[in-house]
C-alpha cells in the first residue's frame, strides 16, 4: 500500500520536482499551492503525512499547522528557509514534528518521511494489551497515545515517540545520539535543536515539575524521572 503524501509548497518548480521524486519513490502524493487549499485538502482526503511550507502566499504554513493541530495527529514536517531558526522552534511549538531546510535534497525528505512513518506503522502494529504504566502516565502504543491521570496528552507524533522512548528507559541516562536515531529515525548533527525542541514542549506539556521530570544530563542526554 502506498503511503499518501500532502505536499504544500508555493514554489512550482519545487513543487513538481519533489512530487515526481516522492512519486518515484513509491509515494502517493497531493499537491496544493497555496495554505488554504493545503488545509482543504488535508481535512478532506486521506493522508498519511504532510509536507507543509511555512512561506505561502496566503496564509502562513504556521497557521495551516495550528488549524492542523486543532483537529487532527497528521505527521508534518516543515519546509523552512535555511538558516531561519525562528521559524523552526515556532514551528515545533506549534506542532511540527521534523523540519527540512530549503534548498532541500529530495532524498533527504525521503529517508525523514519514511523514517517518520515506519514508526508510527510498527507502534500500530504493537499488541492492544501492551499498555505500560509509569507513575501517572500510562502509554497505549497500539493507539499511539499517552495519557495523564487518565487524561490523554495532544503530543505530535514525534513528541509521542521521544516521550516513549524516555519512558521505556526511566530513571537511567538515553544519550541524545541514541535518542535522535530512535525517536527521529536519523543521527544527531552538528547544531540541530530539533531534540532540544521537543524536549521543551513535552516538559510544558507534562506540567512544571521541580525538578523536572525530563531532566538533562549534560554532556550526555536525558534522563526521565518518574515522579513519586
Amino acid at each position: 500500500m502506498q503511503n499518501r503524501v500532502l505536499l504544500v509548497e508555493d514554489d512550482d518548480e519545487l513543487r513538481q520536482l519533489l512530487a515526481r521524486y516522492l512519486t518515484n519513490q513509491g509515494f502517493s502524493v497531493r499537491e496544493a499551492a497555496n495554505g488554504n487549499d493545503g488545509l482543504s485538502l488535508a481535512r478532506s482526503q486521506n493522508c498519511d503525512i504532510v509536507v507543509l511550507d511555512i512561506m505561502l502566499p496566503d496564509i502562513s504554513g504556521l497557521d495551516v499547522l495550528r488549524a492542523l493541530r486543532a483537529d487532527t495527529h497528521l505527521p508534518v514536517v516543515l519546509l523552512t528557509a535555511r538558516g531561519d531558526e525562528t521559524d523552526r522552534i515556532v514551528g515545533f511549538e506549534v506542532g511540527a514534528d521534523d523540519y527540512i531546510p530549503k534548498p532541500c535534497n529530495p532524498r533527504e525528505l525521503v529517508a525523514r518521511l519514511q523514517a517518520l512513518l515506519r514508526r508510527i506503522a510498527w507502534d500500530q502494529s504493537v499488541e492492544v494489551d501492551a499498555a505500560r504504566t509509569y507513575g501517572d502516565l500510562r502509554v497505549e502504543p497500539s493507539h499511539r497515545r499517552i495519557y495523564q491521570d487518565d487524561k490523554p496528552l495532544e503530543l505530535t507524533a514525534t513528541e509521542y515517540e521521544v516521550l516513549q522512548v524516555l519512558l521505556a528507559h526511566a530513571g537511567s541516562v538515553v544519550r541524545k545520539t541514541d535518542l535522535m536515531q530512535w525517536a527521529l529515525g536519523r543521527r544527531l548533527e552538528a547544531h540541530d535543536r530539533t531534540l532540544d525542541m521537543h524536549i521543551s514542549n513535552l516538559r510544558k506539556k507534562l506540567g512544571n515539575d521541580d525538578p523536572p521530570r525530563i531532566e538533562t544530563v549534560r554532556g550526555l542526554g536525558y534522563s526521565y524521572r518518574v515522579p513519586t
